[in-house]
């Protein structure tokens, strides 16, 4: 074994071919959703069976793995992570994690639609901080953008998790011509609930039913100085772990982050990696290297053979992503979703 009983870190550091220190790791527990999000999934898309999702034992150990090479936060995303099946169990029990301070922080990446009935669950369990994606507050921009879901039931999660104590931040996605209007308001919504918010540039990852996905890109560049038009943006240095570059709004007192994997990527400073629901591990968001730990995990191996790949993967991180939108050109830099990949 790798470590002690307790799971405390022997090696207390995963370095990448960079010098990169890999502490952070974001577990999908589900490729499914209750959304079809243009600018993420196909409307009509083929769920993976049972068999090859892990179990909610195997990614307890999996995560339990990761820690002990040194990880300090773990982010759960999906698809959709709250329609995933006793997920709340693996919430519990990460949550002893940072209870016992062998994990710094336990967040979760949701569109909202069952935070009503899981945000006093989710404080019991240990999460503190929550990304909720919203896209707009317009009703029927909501259900178009989403293709089947309803914003109030989106609120209502966010009151609840609001009312549960959970500190909140909203993803928004800057999509040209559909929400570039409601950038500014979304701001001014977002300092009045006491939310954060981050913007997000479109990725090419997956082929989606759209006729070209330059028509939905729109640079963040144009989206801060729209905003600059009307709010005073001043430098922090605010970080969360994650790859946004944030401000403070001087008006609301809220931050405002901006990711930007196509105008300027934020790879130099890279410090995670992706692990899907199928056990499959992604150095990187926008290539296609990965490593199998689930054939790890089923094969009966113990977990020193279980770290081993992992450390044997994180040899292998690249550099960074080669994400590029143009128009007339497929715009599909990886061909996996970024719903399978997991947020």
């Amino acid at each position: 074994m790798n470590a002690a009983a307790d799971g405390t870190p022997r090696n207390p550091q995963l370095v990448d071919p960079f010098g990169r220190r890999i502490n952070y790791v974001r577990i999908s527990v589900t490729d499914r959703c209750d959304l079809r999000c243009v600018y993420c999934m196909s409307e009509h898309m083929t769920f993976l069976p049972k068999r090859e999702v892990l179990s909610i034992e195997e990614l307890d150990r999996l995560c339990t793995a990761f820690i002990r090479l040194g990880t300090n936060k773990i982010r759960i995303t999906g698809g959709e992570p709250l329609v995933r099946s006793e997920v709340i169990h693996l919430f519990e029990s990460l949550g002893r994690r940072v209870a016992s301070g062998q994990l710094r922080e336990l967040t979760l990446t949701t569109n909202g639609t069952q935070l009503a009935r899981f945000a006093d669950a989710l404080r019991s369990a240990g999460v503190r901080r929550i990304n909720v994606s919203l896209d707009s507050r317009d009703p029927a921009k909501f259900q178009s953008i989403t293709r089947r879901g309803r914003l109030e039931q989106v609120l209502l999660g966010l009151r609840a998790a609001k009312e549960a104590g959970l500190q909140i931040k909203i993803n928004t996605v800057a999509l040209l011509g559909v929400n570039d209007d409601e950038h500014s308001d979304l701001v001014a919504w977002c300092g009045g609930q006491g939310f954060d918010i981050t913007f997000i540039e479109v990725m090419p990852m997956g082929s989606l039913d759209v006729e070209d996905r330059a028509d939905q890109y729109m640079p963040l560049t144009l989206v801060k100085a729209r905003l600059a038009q009307r709010w005073t943006l001043q430098q922090t240095d605010f970080r969360t772990g994650g790859p946004a570059r944030y401000f403070r709004i001087a008006e609301t007192g809220r931050l405002v982050g901006f990711i930007t994997p196509l105008t300027h990527n934020f790879c130099e400073s890279c410090n995670r990696v992706r692990v899907t629901c199928t056990g499959t591990m992604f150095m990187c968001l926008g290539q296609e290297d990965r490593a199998d730990l689930r054939s790890v995990l089923r094969a009966g191996a113990d977990d020193a053979l279980l770290e081993r790949a992992i450390k044997e993967a994180i040899a292998r991180k690249p550099k960074g992503h080669d994400f590029r939108i143009a128009r007339g050109e497929a715009n599909i830099s990886v061909s996996r979703h970024m719903s399978v990949t997991g947020g």
